[in-house]
């Protein structure tokens, strides 16, 4: 069937849009304009503010929680334990002593060592138990033991002090021939640490915890981490920090932000190598900004909906324009008939519904025989004008559910669904006579022409390409066995 003429846009479609984009050249100025005042708020907060209190509590924690490191270092490395366990561990009243005196000296809640040589584990108290690999409490040890790092902390119960919940600093000790025998180390109870970062919190009006490599969060203050989550809970589990987990398998300091129910939280990141953890100081944004954003979301609301009327009237104007430019892409300018890109679009489709149908789908591949000469001896006009009667031909023994098109120059292919191979051959034959025995009217001249046909049916391992291919071999036949038959390809 023709394409209908393309129609001439209408100019008030054009004013309409014009609108649209001085609406949103408006709402772009507003926009511009809140969001850097917006950025310069947020870069007071997170290059002025934040990074200071990050400072302040991290002065804070070299005094306060990297002291017992230092203990526990120089625990690891005083000659007299070195001494007392290569001496055969006689007794345990010196080592009970020594650590009473670390205990006691450096207001730690415990004091410890245990013995590679022994399996012993003293304390202040004297000898708490004998340590066992097979211990779920005991793999702090051999987890120290086997790991590079000369220490780690971590938050375990303490036997010791009726199972509290204690943050251990635990060091390796090694002989003068820096063989491993043996840990030590001091604890802290969590307690007393929640409540320095408890004081931190209060003092600097800024959320503080910290998250060790794993992002696992390791202190909280009283009322918990990011969003209420706990000691023991990943960064993964906490909304709008999923991101940060991969950034933490590398020490790496630096800004962050994420949103809570629309309100927007900084982070200031620090790695500290001396507990081997991460530093999180946390604000929100004031509550002048929510003010601002609220009225901001209030005027773009107005502005949208003026907009979003317009942008429909656009929008219908301009599917009309999209399907025209479509039908001229996939449409033969001279014959209307479907082009080779019109074409394979349909006929793919075919295919595709003739094997799940498992129905029948023939080609017909037409050429007009002797065209060149034809266009030599009358000109290019009359061969269209040839042309375009041979397509009238076509689409007048067509059925609906037949597809056509102008394959090139003077090709024509013709595909019939649901089309028993006699029927395809019956109309060939139709169509071949009909176009032998027409008549061409172009300036005053009567022109005739005749067609050579390839017909092939569709195999059960057939593409498009496949198809047309044997076409083309039974058309090449009937052409060089003489033009204006046709010819059937079986194979």
């Amino acid at each position: 069937m023709p394409s209908p003429s393309p129609k001439t846009a209408s100019p008030r479609s054009l004013v309409f849009l014009l609108l649209v984009l001085l609406g949103c050249g408006f709402i772009a100025t507003s926009l511009a304009s809140y969001y850097a005042a917006l950025d310069s708020i947020r870069d007071g907060i997170v290059n002025n503010e934040l990074p200071l209190t990050s400072d302040n509590v991290y002065s804070e924690i070299q005094k306060d929680l990297v002291r017992p490191i230092l203990i526990s270092s120089m625990m690891s490395r005083d000659t007299f334990v070195r001494d007392w366990v290569l001496g055969g561990e006689q007794t345990a009243e010196p080592m009970t002593r020594y650590l009473q005196e670390v205990q006691s000296h450096y207001g730690a809640v415990t004091s410890f060592f245990v013995s590679e040589q022994s399996k012993t584990y003293y304390q202040a108290k004297g000898v708490l138990k004998k340590i066992d690999q097979q211990a779920d409490r005991d793999a702090w040890y051999y987890r120290l033991r086997d790991r590079q790092e000369p220490y780690e902390i971590n938050v375990d119960i303490d036997m010791a002090n009726g199972d509290r919940m204690t943050v251990f600093i635990n060091y390796k000790v090694f002989d003068y021939q820096q063989r491993f025998i043996g840990a030590t180390g001091v604890g802290l109870t969590v307690d007393a640490v929640v409540q320095l970062i408890d004081e931190y919190q209060q003092r600097y009006n800024r959320r503080v915890y910290f998250v060790d490599a794993n992002g696992r969060i390791v202190l909280t203050g009283a009322n918990g981490g990011p969003l209420g989550a706990r000691i023991g809970d990943q960064l993964s589990e906490v909304h709008g920090l999923e991101g940060l987990n991969s950034k933490l398998s590398h020490p790496q300091s630096g800004d962050f932000s994420y949103q809570d129910h629309g309100h927007g939280h900084y982070l200031n990141v620090r790695f500290i190598p001396e507990l081997d953890w991460y530093l999180f100081v946390e604000t929100h944004e004031h509550g002048a900004l929510a003010s601002i954003r609220q009225s901001l979301y209030l005027n773009l609301a107005i502005w949208a909906v003026v907009t979003l009327v317009v942008l429909l009237l656009v929008s219908l104007v301009l599917r009309r324009y999209q399907a025209r430019i479509n039908a001229l892409a996939t449409t033969d300018s001279l014959t209307e008939l479907p082009n080779r890109r019109g074409f394979e679009m349909l006929a793919n489709q075919a295919i595709q519904e003739a094997r799940r149908s498992q129905s029948t789908l023939c080609a017909l591949l037409f050429d007009l025989d002797d065209f060149k000469q034809l266009n030599d001896n009358h000109g290019h006009l009359a061969g269209d004008a040839v042309l375009r009667g041979f397509a009238q031909h076509l689409q007048q023994n067509l059925r609906q559910s037949d597809i056509v098109c102008r394959w090139g120059g003077e090709e024509f292919i013709l595909l019939l669904k649901d089309t028993p191979l006699e029927s395809a051959r019956q109309l060939g034959e139709k169509i071949r006579q009909q176009t032998e025995s027409s008549a061409f009217e172009f300036a005053g001249q009567t022109l005739h022409t005749s067609t050579s046909i390839g017909l092939a049916a569709l195999h059960d391992d057939d593409d498009l390409q496949a198809l047309i291919a044997r076409a083309d071999r039974a058309l090449y036949r009937a052409k060089q066995a003489g033009r204006n038959r046709l010819c059937e390809e079986t194979q």
